[in-house]
């Protein structure tokens, strides 16, 4: 439409692009790759403004020489006591201490981390037969696959009936609201004393904390399933358990998919709870020794490795997810889209020759 034969008419206005504040529509792939790189570099820039602007937050001093103070070398002081300090003996006529602003040693620079990360899997342990930081991560990822493992065995059926059958959920339910209260770090002593000192009470810790979260989540996502759905099948005549393996699991399997991507998270938030109960291994171990040392740029290098674990196998589970359920409509990224165009490659057909 234009506007020609009306001089009065104001113009039409030119149609933009959808505004970034959309109300529940999906932003274009390049916004979203935007945003994602924000989310990082937000955080990573205020502790970057916090390291390095001196005036913005420096609340300690560290002294490189401490000339007639009481202060040593290489050490953290407030700042107050160090001015103080420094004016009672200037005004002695003593040498005063030089320093610099710095952050308390608890919050290292990024570039700190940055080589703690290289530092961390080449240097070996203060005392001999200590674990390295991969094999501490190891550890912890073994007890994560196997307990996490063992509980979605089991919830995964459990929630699956207790959402379909009200039977099975008034059953069931009121228990299992009952213990999901109970913490499960509660039982690390009880956890001990029965499976002994090894990996076998973490392990137990982490199924406790999310085995009944489990069964509660799958149950309210099977409940919501369509019930015409159900309804069209009995009228079919699908027994029990067509309707289960037919209708009710490939009905729920994404919402499935998407409440164990979050289920995960939650074995993680346990393991570190579960790792300080019986024998001193895995992660967590690792991060305490290295406080215990005050080396606390290992200490952050492990926390954001813990971070880099969980993000890159939530990430790999989404990406596993858009290939499992192409209907929901989101393309699988790179590396899945390789291997599905790459196992889906239809087969040249053989060409007949004639002798």
């Amino acid at each position: 439409m234009s506007n020609c034969g009306h001089p009065s008419l104001p113009p039409l206005p030119i149609l933009t692009s959808e505004p970034w504040l959309a109300v529940r529509r999906e932003l274009s792939p390049g916004r979203n790759r935007f945003l994602a790189f924000c989310s990082f570099l937000i955080p990573i820039g205020l502790w970057m403004l916090v390291s390095y602007v001196p005036f913005l937050w420096h609340p300690m001093v560290f002294v490189s020489d401490p000339g007639d103070t009481y202060f040593h070398s290489n050490q953290y002081v407030k700042k107050a006591i160090y001015y103080e300090e420094n004016a009672q003996r200037v005004f002695e006529g003593e040498v005063p201490a030089i320093g610099k602003p710095s952050n308390p040693i608890y919050l290292p620079a990024p570039h700190e981390v940055a080589v703690s990360f290289y530092k961390a899997f080449t240097t070996a342990p203060r005392r001999p037969g200590q674990p390295w930081l991969h094999e501490s991560l190891m550890q912890s990822i073994r007890v994560i696959f196997i307990a996490f493992g063992l509980s979605s065995l089991l919830a995964i059926p459990l929630g699956i009936l207790c959402g379909t059958f009200p039977f099975f959920r008034k059953l069931h339910e009121p228990f299992i609201e009952f213990f999901r209260y109970l913490p499960a770090p509660a039982f690390g002593a009880l956890a001990v004393a029965i499976l002994g000192i090894s990996q076998a009470p973490k392990i137990a810790i982490v199924f406790i904390g999310t085995f009944f979260q489990q069964i509660l989540v799958i149950s309210a996502t099977t409940s919501k399933l369509d019930l015409s759905l159900l309804e069209a099948a009995q009228t079919l005549g699908a027994n029990r358990k067509q309707l289960l393996m037919w209708v009710v699991v490939p009905g729920i399997l994404p919402e499935l998919h998407r409440d164990q991507r979050i289920l995960l998270g939650w074995a993680w938030t346990y393991l570190i709870v579960a790792e300080v109960v019986g024998a001193s291994t895995g992660i967590t171990w690792f991060i305490n020794q290295q406080a215990k040392y005050r080396v606390f740029d290992n200490v952050y290098a492990a926390i954001i490795m813990i971070g880099f674990l969980g993000l890159t196998s939530d990430m790999f589970l989404a990406g596993l997810g858009k290939v499992l359920f192409p209907w929901l409509g989101e393309k699988p990224g790179f590396f899945f889209g390789s291997l599905k165009r790459l196992f889906s490659r239809p087969k040249p057909t053989p060409v007949e020759v004639n002798p």
